[in-house]
């Protein structure tokens, strides 16, 4: 999938996957990625996402990537926020109070960008890959977070019965793709079809929401 691909689900403001709320998995299970107040989560593909709000709100530190500048601007922009913008390696960082979210590539970033990392989030990062390149992507967030817990929120559905995005990530593959030194512990798998209706519409029988912590062995 290219990167011009959500470039232009921004610009075309064709963004079904952004919340306008906050994520009741993120309130319900912060506490397993055991941060203190101070410690910084990274959260990847992170869109104009509320969560990054709530995270700074609970006294986190939050470094978030974003492919798409219109995201990123929108963000400050809804949440009355003045960041200060510095252009840097070829990124864009823009930073207000305990925000602070990169405008560039994610499998540009290095263990040099992570380095006050203590938890990583992800909820509409993996589901937002296809089956080739979510490999690649969990590699590379091994490779610049090796050792940090990681709250994931996945779905499960009949890949076959629609085209993603978002995809369907079965728990099979994220052990396969974290089998390298990570544990995985299923906190809750729930049906969520009725409350998704255009999935319904689309033809899927099932649909559940899971929710993994993942912590280094």
């Amino acid at each position: 999938m290219e990167a011009s691909f959500w470039q232009q689900r921004w610009q075309d403001n064709k963004i079904g996957f952004h919340l306008n709320e906050v994520n009741p998995l993120l309130k319900k299970y912060a506490d397993k990625m055991q941060l203190a107040p101070g410690q910084q989560v990274f959260v990847p593909l992170c869109g104009k996402s509320l969560d990054l709000l709530w995270l700074a709100e609970q006294g986190y530190r939050v470094l978030g990537i974003e492919l798409s500048e219109v995201a990123v601007e929108d963000f400050f922009k809804e949440q009355q926020l003045s960041p200060v913008r510095v252009e840097k390696d070829n990124r864009v960082y823009y930073q207000a109070g305990l925000i602070t979210l990169i405008c560039g590539d994610f499998f540009s970033l290095s263990s040099m960008q992570m380095v006050n990392v203590a938890a990583v989030y992800d909820r509409a990062s993996l589901v937002a890959l296809p089956t080739e390149m979510r490999s690649e992507y969990c590699q590379h967030l091994t490779q610049i977070c090796p050792t940090q817990p990681r709250l994931l929120v996945s779905l499960e559905y009949e890949q076959s019965e629609m085209s993603g995005p978002p995809f369907a990530v079965l728990q099979g593959e994220i052990e396969a793709d974290y089998a390298d030194g990570f544990t995985l512990t299923c906190l809750e798998r729930t049906d969520v079809l009725a409350e998704h209706g255009h999935f319904a519409a689309k033809g899927l029988g099932s649909l559940h929401e899971t929710v993994y912590i993942l912590h280094h062995e």
